[in-house]
């Protein structure tokens, strides 16, 4: 290796993420139930050299089994003070088989009214109404 040259690597100052709301042709809308934050939309960290929308993507089918085709890119709720920046996603599924993972311990398509009063974790409810209301995207939310 050349001097001068080396580069020292830090750990990464924000986090990006990508999620999606994924809704069957029956109207409902899948989740899963993470060991940590109990049920929630699919989704995670976005890796180096992977965009936001393959990242959606590829969480989805990691922690439900199921392949998706991403309709629309809805909006961004940031995390000022944990520096994360959540983007979200509205898709559809087009393949796969609904299946457990480490990362979720159940999976599976609620009605949407359901599944709003299933998601308690701080502001993941409000998360996916906003993704619902194509009136408000895109959208921009701090908090």
């Amino acid at each position: 290796m050349e001097h001068g040259t080396q580069k020292i690597f830090s750990p990464p100052k924000h986090i990006v993420s990508a999620a999606t709301i994924v809704i069957n042709e029956q109207g409902e809308i899948l989740l899963i139930k993470g060991p940590m934050r109990g049920w929630e939309m699919p989704g995670g960290q976005v890796e180096e050299g992977e965009s936001l929308k393959e990242a959606a993507i590829r969480e989805t089918k990691e922690e439900t089994g199921m392949d998706i085709e991403v309709l629309k890119f809805c909006g961004i709720f940031q995390n000022v003070e944990e520096s994360i920046c959540n983007t979200l996603f509205l898709a559809k599924p087009v393949g796969g088989t609904v299946t457990t993972s480490p990362e979720s311990l159940e999976v599976g398509y609620y009605p949407i009214e359901q599944a709003l009063e299933m998601v308690t974790f701080r502001n993941f409810s409000q998360k996916i109404e906003c993704c619902l209301d194509e009136s408000t995207h895109p959208f921009y939310i701090e908090f």
